[in-house]
C-alpha cells in the first residue's frame, strides 16, 4: 500500500531476505569462494513482487538454534557451518565477528572492508533481543538484505569504483521503494557523502538505518497512515539502538 505524500513507504520493503537462497549465502558458492568480484555474477535481483515476501515479513528473529531449546537447523543448510565457526563458544556474532566475516567473504569485492560502526549498525537492524549480536536467522536475513542492497548499488556505480554521486544516491533510494521528501534526501546526501561522493561502506549505513527505522515505525502505524505518535523514551529506543 502506497501512503499519500512523502514519507510513504508503499511497495516491498528493500533489503528484505529472497525467497530461498540456493547454494551459500550470497546465493552463490561458499566462503572461499563466496561473493567475489563486485563484478562478478550475483544472487537473485533486488526485490520486487514475487521476488520478496513484503514489509514487516521477518523469517523467525534470533537465537541460536541447536542451543538452546530450539530444534537444530536443517542439515543440508550451505550456512550454518559457517555460522558456527564464526560465531564461536556463545553462538551468536558480535560486530568484530561480522567484520571479519564479510571481509574473509570477499563481499566488498574491490572496494575497502566495511568499518566495525557499520558493522555494529547492521546487527543492531535484526537485533529484536537487545544483546548487540546475531543469531543464525538475523545471519542469514542479513547476508540476503547485503546482497539486495549490493545489487542496487551496482547499478548506479558504472564505473566500479566503489562510489556514487549524490543525484545518484536518491536515485537508489528511490528505486528501492523509499518516498522520501527532497528536504529528506538533502540530508541523507550530507550525512553520508565524503567530498561530494557515497562510498559503498556508507551507503550500506544509510540501507541499514532507512530499513531499521521505516521498520520501527511501521510497527507503530496500525492504521497505516502514515503518520504515528512516539513517546520521547521510544523514540530515543528506536533511533539511538541504530
Amino acid at each position: 500500500m502506497a501512503y499519500p505524500g512523502y514519507g510513504g513507504y508503499g511497495g516491498p520493503m528493500p533489503g528484505m531476505p529472497q525467497q530461498g537462497m540456493p547454494g551459500g549465502p550470497m546465493g552463490g558458492p561458499m566462503p572461499g569462494q563466496m561473493g567475489g568480484h563486485m563484478g562478478g555474477p550475483m544472487g537473485g535481483p533486488m526485490g520486487g513482487p514475487g521476488h520478496q515476501p513484503g514489509y514487516g515479513s521477518y523469517g523467525a528473529g534470533g537465537g541460536y538454534p541447536g542451543g538452546y531449546g530450539a530444534p537444530p537447523p536443517a542439515a543440508n543448510d550451505p550456512m550454518w557451518g559457517y555460522f558456527t565457526a564464526i560465531a564461536g563458544q556463545d553462538g551468536e556474532v558480535d560486530a568484530e565477528e561480522l567484520q571479519r566475516c564479510l571481509t574473509q567473504a570477499g563481499f566488498t569485492g574491490s572496494y575497502n572492508p566495511f568499518s566495525l560502526e557499520t558493522c555494529r549498525i547492521m546487527i543492531a537492524m535484526l537485533d529484536r533481543d537487545f544483546t548487540g549480536k546475531m543469531g543464525f536467522n538475523e545471519f542469514k536475513e542479513l547476508f540476503a538484505a547485503l546482497n539486495g542492497w549490493k545489487q542496487n548499488f551496482m547499478m548506479f556505480d558504472q564505473d566500479r569504483s566503489g562510489t556514487v554521486e549524490p543525484h545518484e544516491m536518491s536515485q537508489a533510494i528511490n528505486a528501492m521503494g523509499y518516498r522520501i521528501s527532497p528536504q529528506g534526501l538533502n540530508a541523507i546526501i550530507k550525512r553520508y557523502n565524503k567530498g561530494g561522493r557515497i562510498y559503498f561502506d556508507d551507503y550500506v549505513a544509510c540501507c541499514v538505518k532507512l530499513r531499521a527505522l521505516t521498520d520501527n515505525f511501521r510497527r507503530r502505524d496500525t492504521m497505516q497512515q502514515g503518520s504515528v505518535s512516539f513517546q520521547y523514551d521510544d523514540f530515543i529506543l528506536c533511533t539511538m539502538a541504530i
